[in-house]
């Protein structure tokens, strides 16, 4: 029997308890506790994350303050991982499947979705505290059974994480972790300003500020299509 099919046998419908990084008070040091993850509910897939990175936008959650409180909660949204286990109707990826979990939804059927223009799902909006269907969490402490809030629909500074499958994209194996991770919204968001937004053509002149994963990425833009963007 394969491997990743005796690993979905073995967990899919269970809690797994591993340990996490947990965001308790705004501003204060993260703690490493153990945690219980839920199984998957419909629409949803267990991750094994493999690598994770740090964002700015981390940073920035972690230190609001006047922010709605969502403390305790599990930081972190770039990052790479296997898939664990699925829930029902899930179709797209698999057990085994190497993956990369994205806090901007594509639910595929909204008008935004479907548009050339927009990349902003109205279907599944981000922002919603909780899981983007039921608004509910995957996580808790091991000892106390408290719940633990999710943080953009991704939550990857753990080492297991249960994301909908709407923010989830399959990945060649082949790609490292630790680059593949980046591609979570750093990359994706440098090569999205050059080629969407600012929609840069060939040839053009422009001057990109920062040396940033952003702005590298917009420097790998160059090489590609626009040898003339010159990074400040």
């Amino acid at each position: 029997m394969p491997a990743g099919k005796t690993m979905e046998q073995n967990t899919a419908t269970k809690p797994i308890r591993c340990k996490a990084a947990v965001c308790k008070v705004a501003g204060q040091p993260l703690e490493m506790e153990e945690v219980e993850v839920a199984p998957p509910r419909a629409h949803e897939v267990r991750i094994k994350i493999l690598c994770t990175s740090l964002c700015h936008t981390d940073v920035t959650f972690w230190r609001l303050k006047g922010f709605p409180p969502r403390h305790p909660s599990i930081l972190g949204h770039e990052a790479a991982g296997v898939v664990e286990s699925v829930g029902d109707h899930v179709h797209e990826v698999a057990v085994g499947d190497t993956v990369v979990p994205v806090f901007l939804a594509q639910c595929g059927d909204c008008p935004d979705c479907l548009s050339d223009r927009s990349n902003i799902c109205s279907g599944l909006p981000a922002g919603r505290p909780g899981m983007p269907r039921d608004g509910t969490t995957r996580f808790s402490f091991a000892a106390t059974g408290e719940p633990i809030n999710n943080f953009l629909g991704v939550s990857s500074f753990t080492e297991y994480t249960v994301v909908d499958v709407a923010h989830v994209v399959r990945l060649d194996p082949g790609v490292p972790p630790e680059k593949a991770c980046l591609l979570s919204c750093g990359v994706s968001t440098g090569i999205g300003a050059a080629w969407k937004v600012a929609a840069v053509e060939p040839g053009s002149s422009v001057a990109v500020f920062g040396l940033g994963a952003v702005g590298l990425a917009v420097n790998d833009c160059r090489h590609q299509n626009h040898p003339h963007l010159l990074i400040i």
